[in-house]
């Protein structure tokens, strides 16, 4: 199975992607929409609220409820990423193990963690009881 994604740009450094039925529209340099490092990190976190649910119910935690994911993405000089981190905050009441298990799980199923390089995945924080 394949994915495709059609991205065009007709001019600059912006580009209109087209998904199946859907079309993003992402600025490199940032000034009309979110650039590309940011809708990186968008993406990592969209995929880890799954992988995090997933691993609750395989650990223990059957229901986290709210999730909120702050994600920090440093950059250097050339815009590059050079580290993510991730702090959860759940709406259930995790102990320090289980919230480690959960974490831990999440990252063997989110897609976009394996797809980086390993000194791009997410330091992990994770706070129960948080709402």
């Amino acid at each position: 199975m394949a994915k495709e994604v059609i991205s065009t740009s007709e001019e600059g450094f912006s580009s209109v992607n087209s998904v199946r039925d859907f079309e993003l529209t992402i600025d490199a340099e940032g000034e009309e929409t979110p650039d590309t490092v940011e809708t990186l990190l968008a993406d990592y976190a969209a995929c880890y609220v799954p992988a995090l649910r997933v691993g609750g119910q395989q650990r223990g935690a059957d229901d986290l409820g709210r999730i909120e994911n702050t994600v920090t993405g440093e950059v250097n000089d050339d815009g590059k990423l050079t580290a993510v981190s991730f702090e959860i905050a759940v709406e259930a009441d995790l102990d320090d193990e289980t919230g480690q298990q959960v974490v831990d799980r999440a990252n063997e199923l989110c897609k976009v963690h394996d797809a980086l390089k390993e000194e791009l995945h997410a330091d992990t924080s994770i706070e129960g009881g948080a709402f």
